[in-house]
């Protein structure tokens, strides 16, 4: 096969551990008095070795690093794991390489040995530019260091971005707008902006559970994140997905394979992966837990926690809950091909009623959720799969 015949393929590398565990977070993300640096290196070069009989003969066409805090990591490391991921495969002539950073000042001292490991695009946890919003959130860095990190990323790689978080207790539309309109002049091309989520099991999520009020109501909500659209849109940095904006052309190429619903591998603690397997997809996942993965890396090789084909029905299920985020929706052709059936008749009068209501487009060849459908995702998608 061609090089040019060859199919994309995305890989995600997971670094789980963490400074501190912010009070929202429910990813696999952990805080160890130490780490055995070398050890882990050599553990995900053998993830990688190893997993890279899954999808062989394919074009890598994005490398992410995530976490957890990707830029704990010594530079060293994400070198030798790209000079891997090169080694194994061919490489797309555009290839996209994105590291998660926190924006401290010990962290970013190391952005220029990212840079020169060949990083090309950095992804910054600002998660907010006012001073008592950081520290309900449980940022350990402070407005000044958020600034300074961010001037930094954009003097050292040729793409940055920065997550922020809004929806939180209190927060008025004026203050947000406020807020945002200072991050837009900071902003290159590229911002994440999420609303703030009560997760189980988090610590938000356990003093919610005691009666405290940690985020606005659904209308505030509602009204941030419609305003939030309008004022990106007019920026000339839309929503291509629900929480992402971008100027064209420069959306984040790795989400996009997630969202898209193309191949990737998971590599390192509790990641996931997905691979075409004829007309359908094999999901894999790592085990959890950073110390177990690790053992048993060490001892075998290999660390899978899960290895199994996606059942036809489970994956038009994730197809849509990840393209309907999308502006620009699904494929109609790859859906019917991977249903083996019309939309129309997949769906039946449920998605008619969800047209009619203003929550879906359709037409020969995307199935779309309008603006309106995209802000009740979970309820177009329950209607939708009934």
């Amino acid at each position: 096969m061609g090089a040019e015949a060859r199919a994309p393929l995305a890989v995600y590398i997971h670094w789980p551990f963490c400074r501190s565990k912010c009070p929202y977070c429910d990813f696999n993300s952990h805080v160890r008095e130490a780490i055995d640096e070398d050890r882990w290196t050599r553990a995900l070069l053998a993830d990688l070795q190893s997993q890279a009989a899954l999808a062989s003969d394919r074009e890598i066409v994005s490398i992410f690093f995530g976490g957890g805090t990707p830029s704990l990591m010594p530079p060293d490391t994400v070198a030798a794991l790209i000079e891997c991921v090169r080694a194994l495969w061919p490489v797309a002539p555009a290839l996209e390489v994105t590291l998660e950073a926190n924006p401290n000042s010990a962290e970013a001292e190391r952005f220029a040995g990212f840079a020169a490991a060949g990083v090309n695009r950095l992804s910054l946890g600002i998660q907010a530019l006012d001073p008592v919003a950081l520290r309900f959130l449980g940022r350990r860095h402070n407005r000044h260091e958020a600034i300074a990190a961010i001037a930094l990323a954009r003097d050292t790689f040729p793409r940055y971005s920065f997550d922020l978080i809004y929806a939180r207790p209190g927060q008025s539309v004026a203050a947000w707008q406020d807020e945002l309109g200072e991050a837009l002049t900071l902003a290159g091309t590229h911002l994440s902006l999420y609303q703030l989520t009560i997760e189980p099991g988090t610590a938000f999520g356990n003093r919610a559970e005691r009666g405290e009020i940690l985020t606005t109501d659904e209308d505030a909500a509602a009204a941030l994140f419609e305003a939030t659209q309008a004022w990106l849109a007019a920026a000339g940095m839309p929503a291509y997905e629900i929480s992402n904006h971008a100027r064209p052309g420069a959306e984040c190429r790795h989400n996009l394979a997630y969202w898209r619903y193309e191949d990737y591998l998971g590599i390192g603690p509790g990641a996931h992966g997905r691979v075409t397997r004829g007309r359908g997809k094999l999901a894999t996942q790592q085990r959890r837990a950073p110390e177990a993965w690790l053992a048993a890396i060490e001892e075998t090789g290999s660390a899978p926690d899960e290895t199994m084909p996606i059942a036809p029905e489970t994956a038009v299920e994730e197809m849509l809950m990840m393209g309907l985020r999308l502006s620009e929706g699904v494929s109609r052709a790859r859906l019917e091909a991977l249903a083996d059936r019309t939309v129309e008749d997949l769906f039946g009068p449920a998605l008619a009623r969800l047209v009619e209501g203003g929550f879906l487009t359709l037409d020969d060849g995307r199935l779309v959720a309008t603006a309106a459908g995209r802000q009740r995702l979970n309820a177009v998608l329950a209607a939708l799969l009934a």
